[in-house]
């Protein structure tokens, strides 16, 4: 159905498998830091209407991809599009962030909320192949969703928050509500995701954005629990291939081996966290990705690839270590400095990738 892949560097570090160099992406590299996703986003009207029209989600998909060296491309959507098909009324207001028109804080609210299945989200399955075709298989897609836990700080909140006072206050409150509604967005996401690896996304990422504002115990129960029963209903294997999952929770450090226990194939690290320290912790279990600094890439080319080899190092040899920034990339960014990382990972990766040490680390079950 699709064209066969040229470029598996990025699912094979996943899988923990030999690469010639550490593969690269980043968080939202398809984003506002570039003029030409500016002028499409100003053609489509607004931010929705560029989510929701398969032809402008596969431009700007496709944007970062025409400026760097990628190793994979990300589907371009929005995380609240499981809340919106859910009817709470998504929108966005500049400079204030995504709203709902209508907000989550009882037992009423969320017994009335449906369990979303991929056809209710029909639009990105749509984006998906098309943007897997447009690829042309020069790097594989990876789809996405938000975690149940970000999801409802969003949906009980109303929009973006400080102090997430309404979602803490259920949290610790009515329990029983809070759970029924983590559950109802687990099973969406599931579908969400599964349909999402049948219209052609051939890697997924889970965004816990906000797991990391929870204590330990309440992050075990409300975010971490419902990561799992996703985990545990995912399509893993598709048409012969793994699809690799990639579980990050932002500010999440802390809990590397309870993360890695719920079976992903790799975990996201946000800057916070020392990425020697987390491969000595988990690595023989997971890959791991991650986790320059986003505002490294403020500086110029020199202190960038100073930082790049920082990380490299801190990884070490062998495979399963996929480059990335610790969070999304920032608006601000000048678009030449990304291609300066892109490549400095590309260059100095080699040397810890050599077969050997690839050889080494398979048989050391690394």
């Amino acid at each position: 159905m699709f064209p066969e892949l040229k470029n598996d560097r990025f699912l094979r570090a996943l899988l923990k498998q030999p690469v010639d160099t550490t593969p690269v992406w980043m968080m939202r590299q398809a984003g506002r830091y570039l003029p030409e996703y500016r002028a499409s986003r100003a053609s489509a009207g607004d931010f929705l209407s560029l989510c929701k029209n398969d032809a402008f989600a596969c431009e700007v998909t496709l944007q970062p991809l025409k400026r760097y060296e990628l190793d994979a491309a990300i589907l371009f959507s929005d995380i609240l599009t499981i809340p919106d098909a859910m009817g709470l009324g998504l929108y966005f207001e500049t400079g204030e962030g995504p709203k709902f028109r209508h907000t989550i804080r009882n037992k009423a609210d969320v017994d009335a909320l449906p369990v979303t299945t991929a056809n209710d989200l029909g639009y990105v399955m749509k984006a998906v192949t098309t943007i897997r075709h447009a690829l042309n298989g020069s790097v594989p897609l990876i789809g996405f969703s938000g975690s149940p836990w970000t999801l409802a700080t969003y949906m009980v909140e109303g929009g973006s928050s400080k102090d997430f006072r309404h979602i803490k206050a259920m949290m610790y409150q009515s329990p029983e509500i809070l759970h029924t509604l983590l559950d109802k967005l687990a099973q969406s996401v599931t579908a969400y995701l599964n349909g999402q690896i049948l219209a052609g996304a051939q890697a997924l990422q889970i965004f816990d954005t906000w797991g990391g504002v929870l204590s330990g115990p309440m992050y075990q129960q409300f975010s971490l629990l419902y990561m799992k029963q996703i985990l545990d209903g995912l399509i893993r294997n598709h048409e012969g291939k793994r699809i690799p999952v990639i579980l990050f929770t932002k500010n999440g450090g802390q809990w590397l081996e309870n993360m890695a226990a719920t079976g992903p194939d790799a975990l996201g690290l946000d800057w916070t966290t020392d990425i020697a320290e987390a491969r000595a912790r988990v690595g023989h279990s997971v890959a791991l990705q991650g986790n320059i600094d986003p505002c490294v890439l403020y500086a110029g080319k020199e202190v960038i690839e100073r930082e790049v080899e920082n990380v490299l190092s801190g990884f070490g040899t062998g495979s399963g270590h996929v480059f990335n920034l610790g969070h999304g990339i920032h608006q601000f960014v000048n678009p030449d400095h990304p291609k300066y990382l892109i490549d400095a990972v590309h260059r100095l990766g080699q040397k810890y990738h050599t077969p050997k040490y690839d050889d080494l680390d398979a048989l050391n079950g690394l």
